[in-house]
C-alpha cells in the first residue's frame, strides 16, 4: 500500500459541530480568527459509528445502551477469554484481523503482553490520521438559548434541568487526512479497508446526526494515492479559498448557496505532481459551488452516494 492524502469538506448549519468541554459545551472556536474548530476524534466517532451501524467488529465501540465498552473486557470478547493477563502474537493477530477501527485508526491496548512487565501497554499507531478540522469562513455564534428536561434530575426533584444550548450560524469545515504506508504495514490496513474508509466519509455524517449535529452535510472528499511511500505533498487545504457569492458579505453567510470553494490552485498542484499520483477518489455534493475544473484531476475515480 501507498501513502494517501485526504481532503474533506463538510458544512455545519444551525447547529453544534464539535461542544467544547470547558467551555460549557460551546462550539469550539478560535476567537483570534472568528474560525470553527473540530477536534479529529470527533470526525473518527462519526466514522466508527457508521462502521459499527454495518455490524463491523470495533474496539472503540459502544454497548447497545450507548454506553462505551471497558477496553480490556472488549479485548476479552474479542479473543473469546473470559480473563487474562497476557498477549500472545496471535492474540495480537487476532485483534488486527477482527477490529477495523485498529487497522484504520491505530490503539493502545491495557494488557500485558508476554515478557513485559505488569501494566505495560501495547501502542499501534494508526495509518489513518487527521488534523483538526477548521471552518474556511469567519464564523458566528448564535445567541444561546435555555433548554430544559422534562425528567428530573434526581429522586427529591419534581422539575426537570435547565441549560444552555449553543449553535452557529453557518461553518464550511475543512479536514486534511494522511494515509501512512509505512503504518499500515504494522496494522495489517488492506485496500478493502480504504475503500470503506472512502464510504464512511461521504455517509457516516449524515446518517449519525444528533439533535445538536443535525444540519450537517458532506460537501467534497478527495483521496489522493500516491504512487510510492515516499511522496507525500502536506495539508491540501492551503490551496484552497472560500470566496463570498454575489458579494456578500461574511455575517451574511447562511448556507452552502452563498460560498465559492476556490479549487483552481489545488487542480493546478495535483496536475504539476500528476507522476506521483496513482488515481485520484472523489465524491463532491452538486450544492455546492467550486472554481475549479475538477474533472481534470489526474487518473479520476468518482464515488457515488449510493455505492
Amino acid at each position: 500500500m501507498n501513502n494517501s492524502e485526504i481532503l474533506y469538506i463538510y458544512d455545519a448549519q444551525m447547529c453544534n459541530p464539535n461542544g467544547d468541554p470547558d467551555e460549557e459545551n460551546r462550539p469550539r472556536m478560535d476567537y483570534a480568527t472568528q474560525t470553527n474548530l473540530v477536534s479529529d476524534v470527533r470526525l473518527k466517532r462519526y466514522i466508527r459509528d457508521y462502521l459499527q451501524s454495518l455490524g463491523h467488529a470495533l474496539y472503540v465501540s459502544k454497548g447497545d445502551s450507548g454506553e462505551v465498552v471497558n477496553a480490556s473486557r472488549r479485548i476479552m470478547q474479542v479473543l473469546g477469554k473470559e480473563k487474562a493477563t497476557k498477549l500472545a502474537k496471535n492474540d495480537l493477530d487476532t485483534l488486527l484481523e477482527k477490529l477495523v477501527d485498529i487497522r484504520l485508526f491505530g490503539a493502545t491496548i491495557p494488557i500485558q503482553r508476554e515478557g513485559q512487565e505488569k501494566g505495560q501497554s501495547i501502542a499501534f499507531t494508526g495509518p489513518v490520521q487527521f488534523n483538526w478540522g477548521y471552518s474556511l469562513n469567519r464564523v458566528y455564534l448564535l445567541d444561546s438559548q435555555t433548554i430544559t428536561s422534562h425528567f428530573s434530575s434526581g429522586e427529591d426533584r419534581d422539575q426537570g434541568t435547565m441549560g444552555k444550548d449553543f449553535r452557529i450560524k453557518y461553518s464550511i469545515l475543512a479536514f486534511h487526512g494522511v494515509i501512512s504506508s509505512f503504518n499500515a504495514k504494522h496494522t495489517h490496513l488492506s485496500e478493502t479497508d480504504v475503500a470503506l474508509l472512502d464510504k464512511a466519509m461521504i455517509k457516516s455524517i449524515p446518517l449519525h446526526a444528533t439533535r445538536s449535529k443535525i444540519g450537517q452535510e458532506p460537501r467534497l472528499y478527495l483521496r489522493v494515492e500516491y504512487n510510492s511511500d515516499d511522496f507525500i505533498l502536506g495539508d491540501f487545504r492551503k490551496w484552497i479559498i472560500c470566496e463570498n457569492a454575489d458579494n456578500k458579505k461574511d455575517e451574511e453567510i447562511f448556507s452552502a448557496k452563498d460560498i465559492i470553494l476556490n479549487l483552481e490552485k489545488l487542480v493546478e498542484t495535483l496536475n504539476l505532481k500528476r507522476d506521483h499520483i496513482a488515481k485520484c477518489v472523489i465524491w463532491q455534493d452538486k450544492v455546492i459551488n467550486v472554481r475549479g475544473k475538477l474533472d481534470n484531476l489526474p487518473k479520476l475515480i468518482p464515488l457515488s452516494m449510493q455505492e
